[in-house]
């Protein structure tokens, strides 16, 4: 029997770097807010918790329109921390096994399937295509060795899946987190990641490639 898992979305961050002055979950992507597409992604899963800090009422508002039942964990450090300490927030009394998922992340619906119904923990990861990526190096048999700023053999966008008992709070980032679990499992998924305008524009043409 597959381990019940909860999704955790953080979406507190202000996305300074996009430079479009609006938290990313509320970015427009094919006449959809990019959260609408995450949520989509997850319909089918009982327990989706949505990290909320900046422009938190409205993202609860854009949330409501799809779904009544999300759970909202408030980040209220969200300038000050990243998105470890949201996926340590959102991971609270949740399930046995938690999803990380970052609210600038889009990955293919098939792809997603795939991590769903992972039965194991797991790193995903992607081909290099963001402007400012943090890579992973791996093994002949795709299990995640590494994380790196400079060098790696792809790219890591998430998510990650791990056992709830294991996160623990870090004002850094997700992959901090996971580094002394390495190495661990990996699944290779088509995912593209928005940090900057340019790596919007491609989230763009990434949504219309897997529309019928």
């Amino acid at each position: 029997m597959q381990t019940a898992q909860s999704i955790i979305i953080s979406c507190a961050g202000i996305g300074s770097r996009l430079g479009l002055g609006t938290t990313k979950a509320l970015l427009e992507i094919e006449g959809r807010s990019l959260i609408a597409w995450q949520l989509e992604l997850f319909k089918d899963v009982e327990d989706v918790r949505v990290v909320i800090g900046y422009q938190a009422n409205d993202v609860v508002k854009e949330v409501l329109k799809y779904r009544s039942d999300v759970i909202f964990v408030y980040n209220h450090n969200y300038f000050d921390t990243k998105t470890g300490a949201s996926f340590y927030l959102g991971s609270q009394h949740a399930n046995e096994r938690v999803m990380e998922y970052d609210g600038d992340l889009l990955v293919h619906p098939d792809d997603i399937r795939l991590c769903l119904e992972a039965e194991s923990e797991y790193v995903a990861y992607s081909d290099k295509m963001s402007d400012d990526a943090v890579f992973v190096t791996v093994n002949e048999q795709g299990d995640v060795l590494g994380f790196s700023r400079r060098e790696g053999d792809y790219e890591w966008t998430g998510p990650a899946c791990i056992d709830r008992e294991k996160v623990r709070y870090t004002s850094g980032n997700v992959y901090n987190q996971l580094e002394k679990f390495l190495p661990m499992p990996g699944i290779k998924i088509r995912a593209c990641d928005i940090d900057t305008f340019e790596d919007y524009e491609r989230a763009i043409q990434f949504v219309r490639g897997w529309r019928p």
